[in-house]
C-alpha cells in the first residue's frame, strides 16, 4: 500500500483539520471510557451485571436487569459500526504516518478484531456464554490501547516531524 504525501508534508490548513479532529475524536473516545467505567467498574463482574442484571444481589447499590434483546442488538449494532468507522478513518490517518511498518499494520488492523471479540462478546454474554466477559475486558484493553497509541502517533508526526 503506498500512499503518496506523508503526514508532516501536508499543507498546514490539513494537518489542522486532521489535529481537531484527533482531539475531539479522542474526547468522545476517553468519554465513552468514563461511561464504561461507570457502568461497570471496568470489572469482570460489573460487564456480566450491567448486560445480565443484577436482581439477585440484594446489596447491590443499583438495580440492574437483564437487558431486552431489541437493547442488546442496539448496543452492538451501534458500536460496531461507529468503531468501525473511526478506526477506519484513524487507519487512513495512520497510513500516511512514517512510523514502523509492522507497528503501523498492527495499528490499521487490530482494532477491528477488538471491535468484533468486544461487540460480538457482548452478544454472547448475553446468550449466556458467562467467560466471555473476560475476552470482552481483554479486546477493549488492546482497542484502547491501540486507540491511544495511534492517536498519539499521529498527532506526534503532525506536531514535532521534520519535512
Amino acid at each position: 500500500m503506498q500512499i503518496h504525501g506523508l503526514i508532516h508534508q501536508f499543507p498546514k490548513e490539513i494537518k489542522l483539520v486532521i489535529f481537531i479532529f484527533m482531539i475531539t475524536l479522542s474526547v468522545g473516545f476517553y468519554g465513552g471510557l468514563s461511561f464504561v467505567n461507570n457502568t461497570t467498574s471496568m470489572q469482570p463482574s460489573g460487564v456480566e451485571s450491567n448486560y445480565l442484571g443484577n436482581e439477585n444481589d440484594e446489596d447491590a447499590d443499583v438495580m440492574k436487569f437483564k437487558k431486552s434483546k431489541r437493547e442488546i442488538l442496539t448496543i452492538v449494532h451501534n458500536h460496531i459500526l461507529s468503531l468501525s468507522v473511526i478506526f477506519f478513518l484513524l487507519s487512513l490517518i495512520l497510513s500516511t504516518t512514517s512510523i514502523n511498518k509492522k507497528l503501523k499494520y498492527f495499528l490499521m488492523v487490530e482494532p477491528f478484531l477488538s471491535v468484533l471479540l468486544t461487540f460480538g462478546g457482548i452478544y454472547l454474554l448475553w446468550s449466556g456464554v458467562l467467560w466471555f466477559k473476560y475476552i470482552i475486558i481483554f479486546s477493549g484493553i488492546l482497542m484502547t490501547f491501540t486507540f491511544v497509541l495511534a492517536t498519539f502517533l499521529i498527532v506526534y508526526q503532525l506536531l514535532f516531524s521534520k519535512k
